[in-house]
């Protein structure tokens, strides 16, 4: 299974919890602090790596302030054969 994770721009973040409705692992948590527009922004809380890096948070944020990074393993046979083309 594909891993990813978000970068979240907390000072453009509004807090309308938009992503967290959307997020399937539910690791999208509240922050405990306020930003410096007085919002109280959303952070990733992952610690068991349970992203998928789906985007569906960044689709449903209003202000784009989501980043999304998604890891696909690549097969050993995939490395060689691109190792072999590119020598």
């Amino acid at each position: 299974m594909a891993q990813g994770r978000i970068v979240i721009d907390v000072e453009r973040c509004k807090g309308c919890e938009l992503c967290r409705e959307a997020c399937p692992p539910d690791v999208i948590q509240m922050a405990d602090t306020f930003n410096k527009k007085g919002y109280r922004p959303v952070v990733l809380l992952d610690l068991e790596h349970q992203c998928t890096g789906c985007a569906l948070c960044a689709v449903v944020c209003p202000d784009g302030c989501i980043t999304v990074f998604r890891d696909i393993p690549i097969k050993s046979e995939e490395v060689r054969g691109h190792a072999q083309a590119v020598a």
